[in-house]
């Protein structure tokens, strides 16, 4: 026996396949990408150990053990249970300064990225939509920004402005400006001319709302991509600073201040230097991996069809 066909308005009436929210497309674009799933466990390890610094540090990250000084790891001869990860120098112990440091460097960092996002999307919005009045002016001050390497231009600014927690934020925010202003111009001139905004902006739309309401929103993907890149940089440039000095001051653990406190150290208690770069190398690495995870989820030129 012949099994009947459904008609052509049975068809009609079959539940279609639920679509994708968008939330759910960005996640099946960046779990695709394996290293950056893994990237994202390892930072968000990080980041809670960092956070939960208080609870899970075993001693006060300025208190000094002078009968301690330079124990090493437990791993390693000599080593002590009461300091996992060894001392340093003046006898504090490394674990609690490396929790505490995290705090202190991925805190400026998260500080100075969105110290210079904000401004840099409304400089960049106001230069694409008024290209002869705003953007001549705000993109020579942009060139002239981008003529020093972000690095230099912080050690101008704090040379300016003294070192100290706030005033490096300030250094790194100044020295990302001009990269978000200039993505961001480039990302809104791409989309002014796009048939969404000239029917809003005949349908009576001002500036103001076709900037943040229409335009801003489809920019995104290529600001949150550079956001998180930027994130790793501030990581690197504040540690640059404290290494050289001029940027958290002691006691205040920091991991650039422990690399540049410790390396008199580097032959004779390797580990008070190894600890802290491999800290930076780790978390750098996860956050540039996390922001391919993002690339890759947030292009529409590199979503897969099917």
């Amino acid at each position: 026996m012949s099994t009947a066909k459904p008609s052509a308005r049975e068809q009609d009436l079959t539940p279609l396949a639920p679509h994708p929210t968008p939330l759910q497309e960005f996640w099946r674009g960046f779990s695709a990408n394996r290293g950056a799933l893994a990237a994202l466990l390892l930072f968000t390890l990080i980041a809670l150990a960092s956070l939960l610094a208080p609870w899970l540090a075993p001693h006060s990250p300025i208190e000094q053990f002078r009968d301690h000084m330079l124990v090493p790891p437990v791993w390693a001869a000599g080593g002590s249970s009461q300091f996992l990860l060894g001392t340093d120098e003046l006898g504090r112990c490394m674990l609690s300064r490396l929790l505490y440091g995290g705090r202190v460097s991925m805190g400026i960092g998260l500080a100075s990225v969105l110290l210079s996002l904000l401004p840099g999307v409304l400089l960049g919005l106001l230069a694409a939509f008024y290209q002869r009045l705003a953007s001549p002016l705000i993109m020579r001050v942009m060139d002239i920004m981008l003529a020093l390497p972000g690095l230099l231009l912080a050690i101008c600014v704090i040379t300016i402005l003294g070192p100290g927690l706030i005033n490096t934020v300030i250094a790194i925010a100044i020295g990302a400006l001009p990269g978000y202003t200039r993505l961001t111009r480039a990302a809104a001139l791409a989309e002014i001319g796009k048939d969404y905004v000239t029917a809003s902006r005949v349908a009576g739309a001002g500036n103001l709302r076709l900037m943040f309401d229409a335009v801003l929103p489809n920019c995104m993907a290529p600001l949150i991509v550079n956001a998180s890149l930027s994130f790793s940089s501030a990581i690197l440039e504040t540690a640059g600073l404290g290494f050289l000095g001029l940027g958290v001051q002691a006691p205040r653990p920091e991991w650039g201040t422990m690399l540049s406190a410790a390396r008199d150290y580097i032959q004779r208690a390797p580990w008070v230097v190894t600890l802290p770069g491999l800290t930076i190398l780790i978390t750098v690495l996860s956050i540039n991996l996390m922001g391919d995870g993002l690339r890759d989820a947030l292009d529409p030129k590199l979503k897969k069809v099917g």
